[in-house]
């Protein structure tokens, strides 16, 4: 044990103190990855900074759950804050992505800071290249299961956003979001929002299913 910590800090650009890091975790360029103290990577975790131009910085206390996939493109940094914790099979890839502290990313959650260009119809979609926006998701969030965040967005502090949203502008800050785009149902601290999480979970679950039985 204490050889691989040894070797891992050889290797990494910054590593923190009491770092888990279990087997099958992959890295690519791990000389421009930055880990903070404590940080949990559990199995089959990757992390890869694309190209030298790239980075990654993972701060302290932070959790990348089982089979998280973070990948930096060139010119990029993604960015974890204290305390974040990302669920397992979550995805983070692209240019730019700042995650703040102390936010809570559920299983299976997908934030894509790029984009494929695709207006020429002559020549192959993966030879015109891509755009790159950047996304942010500032202090206190909460993503729900299958979440998705496109390229360009912020999601302001402390919102919450209901599984299987896809975020595509910009929430403001504290509010609570679901739906497909995202829709701001609520602000958090309204009286009608008291709730306990999983009271606020079932709302969500129903405001989400009703446009569905009013259409159908």
């Amino acid at each position: 044990m204490k050889l691989r910590r040894f070797l891992y800090r050889s290797v990494f650009a910054q590593m923190g103190t009491a770092v888990q890091i279990e087997p099958d975790v992959e890295f690519v360029r791990p000389y421009l990855i930055k880990i903070g103290d404590r940080v949990q990577l559990c199995a089959y975790a990757y992390l890869e900074v694309s190209t030298e131009t790239g980075q990654i910085c993972v701060g302290n206390r932070v959790r990348l759950d089982r089979g998280v996939d973070i990948r930096s493109h060139e010119y990029g940094t993604v960015e974890i804050g204290d305390r974040t914790r990302i669920g397992p099979y979550s995805c983070l890839s692209g240019q730019i992505i700042k995650i703040g502290k102390d936010c809570l990313i559920a299983s299976h959650a997908g934030i894509y800071a790029n984009n494929h260009i695709f207006a020429d119809r002559h020549h192959n979609i993966n030879q015109q290249g891509r755009t790159y926006q950047g996304i942010v998701i500032e202090d206190d969030c909460w993503l729900g299961s299958g979440v998705r965040v496109m390229d360009g967005v912020t999601i302001g502090k402390g919102s919450v956003i209901g599984a299987g949203a896809v975020v595509t502008k910009d929430i403001p800050p504290y509010s609570v979001a679901v739906g497909v785009p995202a829709r701001v149902i609520a602000q958090r601290g309204s009286k009608e929002h008291e709730l306990e999480p999983t009271d606020l979970m079932q709302v969500l679950i129903e405001l989400e299913a009703k446009p569905q039985s009013q259409t159908g």
